[in-house]
């Protein structure tokens, strides 16, 4: 019989944030794997890292952060590869991964390369979405609100539709595209609704009014605008 693929979400930072299912997933399993940027540290490791008990078996899945996802799609190839042979020898593998698995998350892309040759199971996550929720006290959706999900590297001209037909929203992946997420907003009257998060759950987490914002975001950052 051949391992189960786990692809276990580990919520937005604050390990306190993983859920028993995973617990018990983490504290068990022989192998674990987890992303990382070219040479940095992972982040999903750093968050487990407490709940792990040692002597497992580790893969670091190295992706390169680029525009360009050709070099990536062949990093997934290789780590597929490397992931099937402990699941053939028996051996579980856990994935890590922040937040949710599926939702922008890279487990998706092993997922679509390992069906079929292994059992998988999903263990969802704390997402970053509700965490920001929770940590701005900003309630996000009610009742029959249409809630949008929008990443910030969209066309201005895209936002700007998106945003007009959603009662409430979340923006993410912000980085460099800050300045243009806030152009849009207050084209449209929404800055004053707007609540920016940053590194939501960690240390260093910061929550203000977007008005009050000013230079570069970090990766970890989100715009709030809630009903």
């Amino acid at each position: 019989m051949t391992g189960t693929l786990y692809g276990v979400g580990v919520g937005p930072g604050d390990p306190d944030l993983i859920t028993l299912k995973a617990l018990k997933i983490l504290r068990t399993t022989p192998v674990v794997a987890y992303l990382a940027a070219d040479a940095a540290e992972s982040l999903a490791r750093a968050i487990a890292a407490p709940h792990l008990p040692g002597g497992q078996a580790e893969v670091v899945i190295r992706v390169p952060m680029r525009t360009d996802p050709t070099p990536g799609q062949a990093v997934y190839d290789r780590a597929a590869e490397e992931l099937a042979a402990h699941l053939e020898a028996g051996r579980d593998v856990a994935v890590l991964c922040e937040g949710d698995p599926l939702l922008y998350g890279s487990f998706q892309y092993l997922l679509n390369r390992l069906a079929g040759r292994a059992e998988v199971r999903v263990v969802p996550g704390v997402t970053s979405l509700t965490a920001a929720s929770a940590a701005a006290l900003a309630p996000l959706a009610s009742r029959n609100d249409a809630l949008a999900v929008l990443p910030a590297p969209l066309d201005a001209g895209v936002l700007r539709d998106r945003l007009r037909a959603a009662d409430a929203a979340v923006i993410v992946k912000l980085g460099r595209h800050l300045p243009k997420v806030r152009a849009v907003l207050d084209e449209l009257g929404l800055l004053h609704r707007a609540v920016y998060v940053e590194r939501v759950s960690m240390d260093g987490q910061r929550i203000l009014p977007l008005a009050q914002v000013d230079g570069p975001a970090p990766y970890f950052s989100m715009i709030l605008v809630p009903r």
